[in-house]
């Protein structure tokens, strides 16, 4: 077999099924056979409903999608050093060119080399029945996880887990997520993971919240209004929380996430997109407050991210909603972007572990 089957985004709120020859390794790289591949909130907004990313950094037409992929390899390229044939890896969604000071650190997400390329935007990605990949961009999947908790790992649960690290969670901490989608959902299920004492979530989109509540990740579920900034304060004896976390990328949640937040609170904004105004003396300044922006993780960190889910036992895959195959793939983006759902899967070979 030559051919596989893979989706691209035109750009105009559909995907098309499109026919590729399978790719084969050349140095360096691996053949992957797709097992999961979950969706970002990312993929709706800077290319599905259009191509917003202009130059070298946006979405080339005609790339298969699917910045989240997981599966196992098939084929080794010569010059591969770690992984083998069989392994189930996950991987890093963005090919950096491995010698810039931001890639040494780990940090491909922030290469800016023309080296740079992501998976499902300026490369194929993994939309469809088999992925190229370097062998530098893979993580190891242990077997207590599934492909389609892997999946997640490659970006959400990888992006709410640096931004976590960066304002730190502990027993002394009530947190606030605003913006309950599938990032909203991993950031509550990682806080409770590393010991927060409190979670409080806001949303507006009545199914989130319906899905939030089902999921008893959070002490509270609020929709969102007016008085949000109020009611959390109500809720921690009219201190506020010391951590938040905007997930939303609204201006009005962002706002809030600063405003709920207590004297010395620490807040991080991983939501991409939007704008938000505030009043620096009263907002930040005067109530020492500290504002971090996080934009993906380092692969490090997503290495040690693996090794604590299996300490923690936690499931990325319970916050999947829907699966679908791979034919099925216009009504898996369809339902992301409608927002009336948790995390969504396509999924390959019933998603064998």
């Amino acid at each position: 077999m030559s051919k596989m089957f893979g989706a691209i985004l035109p750009g105009n709120s559909t995907v098309e099924l499109k026919e590729f020859e399978i790719p084969v390794p050349g140095h360096g790289e691996v053949l992957i056979k797709m097992k999961s591949s979950t969706i970002c909130g990312s993929d709706i907004r800077c290319i599905y409903h259009e191509h917003l990313g202009k130059g070298p950094e946006g979405y080339q037409p005609g790339m298969i999608a699917g910045h989240e992929p997981c599966g196992q390899i098939m084929v080794i390229g010569p010059g591969c050093r770690r992984f083998k044939k069989d392994d189930r890896v996950i991987v890093y969604h963005i090919s950096g060119c491995g010698v810039c000071n931001d890639c040494r650190r780990g940090y491909m997400i922030s290469c800016t080399s023309p080296y740079r390329r992501a998976y499902g935007w300026q490369r194929d990605g993994g939309m469809a029945e088999y992925l190229l990949a370097e062998e530098k961009d893979l993580v190891f999947l242990p077997d207590e996880l599934s492909y389609s908790d892997g999946a997640q790992v490659a970006c959400g649960f990888g992006t709410v887990y640096e931004g976590i690290e960066k304002i730190g969670i502990s027993g002394n901490d009530a947190v606030l997520i605003t913006g309950l989608g599938p990032l909203g959902l991993a950031s509550a299920m990682l806080c409770k993971a590393m010991g927060a004492r409190k979670i409080f979530g806001i949303e507006i989109i009545d199914e989130r919240i319906s899905i939030a509540k089902d999921l008893r990740l959070f002490d509270d579920v609020i929709k969102a209004g007016e008085n949000n900034v109020l009611q959390i304060r109500d809720l921690t004896s009219g201190y506020g929380v010391e951590k938040s976390i905007d997930c939303s990328a609204n201006n009005k949640a962002r706002l809030v996430c600063i405003q709920a937040a207590r004297k010395w609170g620490k807040i991080v904004f991983l939501g991409e997109g939007g704008t938000v105004e505030f009043q620096p003396s009263r907002d930040i300044i005067h109530d020492q407050k500290t504002i971090f922006g996080s934009w993906v993780t380092n692969i490090w960190r997503m290495e040690e991210l693996v090794e604590r889910l299996v300490r923690w036992k936690l499931k990325p895959e319970s916050l999947i909603t829907h699966k679908f195959k791979l034919h099925e793939v216009g009504s898996a983006y369809s339902l992301m972007a409608s927002g009336k759902c948790g995390k969504v899967a396509v999924v390959f070979d019933e998603e064998i572990k």
